[in-house]
């Protein structure tokens, strides 16, 4: 219950400094330094407090794919595109990538098919975890070249990614793959 409270606090304050054009103000390299800030600390977090630790292992692989459904945000990136508030360079590979890995995501929550076949998790976290730092490593050599191209982003709601979704995804990919090690020696 103690992490669901900070995880709800980290929402809060995130949400307050996307509100108050905290986040709009950063400028290169900083939104970047932010998000990779948070989602060391929760992988470190992950690593290394006992408590945090079997908090995330007592979860169940639907619980952390049910986190990526929200990437069903890809298709809002290329709305914005049609509307010229985002980079087609950035929205488009983007908006597709989170799309299919949402939809894979729902798939395999309505199946259940990973229960069955545990390969189907770790191909698809293995996609997902591929799509999420590609589109991180866009946003950053985009935002980086052109800041006002990736604007959309640093306000909300989209200012809740790189302060707040993002680097839970990205944890999320790394826990699964931690959970998913068995699998792993099985297969090699």
């Amino acid at each position: 219950m103690r992490f669901r409270v900070l995880f709800l606090a980290w929402l809060v304050v995130a949400a307050i400094a996307g509100a108050s054009g905290a986040v709009s103000r950063l400028q290169p390299p900083y939104p970047q330094l932010v998000l990779m800030g948070l989602t060391a600390a929760l992988v470190t977090a992950g690593a290394t407090w006992p408590a945090f630790r079997a908090w995330n292992f007592s979860l169940s692989w639907h619980s952390i794919v049910a986190i990526h459904v929200s990437r069903f945000v890809g298709v809002y990136f290329i709305y914005l595109y049609t509307r010229g508030q985002l980079p087609y360079a950035w929205a488009v590979p983007a908006g597709i990538g989170d799309t299919l890995v949402a939809f894979l995501a729902a798939a395999l929550l309505v199946t259940a098919a990973a229960t069955k076949h545990p390969l189907l998790l770790l191909l698809w976290n293995a996609l997902g975890f591929a799509d999420i730092v590609m589109v991180v490593a866009k946003a950053a050599l985009i935002g980086t070249r052109n800041p006002q191209s990736m604007s959309a982003l640093t306000r909300l709601p989209l200012s809740l990614l790189p302060t707040f979704l993002v680097p839970i995804i990205i944890a999320s990919h790394v826990l699964l793959f931690v959970q998913t090690r068995n699998v792993v020696r099985r297969v090699a």
